[in-house]
């Protein structure tokens, strides 16, 4: 290793805004258990599953509807 690099012609990561960041969320169980099933069926892990999901709410602005029946 060298004892000191030059970074004065380094450009930023233009993937760093996409990236994904960790977090620490609760949810129900049987809400993971639906999300695990459907990603079986779709053939994709069930964090992506939720993920996209989410990701789909925000972009669509979807409001949530809290009238109790």
């Amino acid at each position: 290793m060298r004892e000191s690099y030059d970074f004065t012609n380094s450009v930023p990561n233009p993937y760093a805004k996409r990236m994904k960041q960790q977090i620490t969320i609760r949810i129900d169980q049987d809400t993971v258990d639906y999300f695990k099933g459907m990603a079986e069926d779709k053939g994709i892990p069930y964090q992506s599953l939720i993920n996209l999901y989410l990701r789909d709410c925000a972009i669509t602005h979807k409001q949530l509807d809290l009238t109790w029946s």
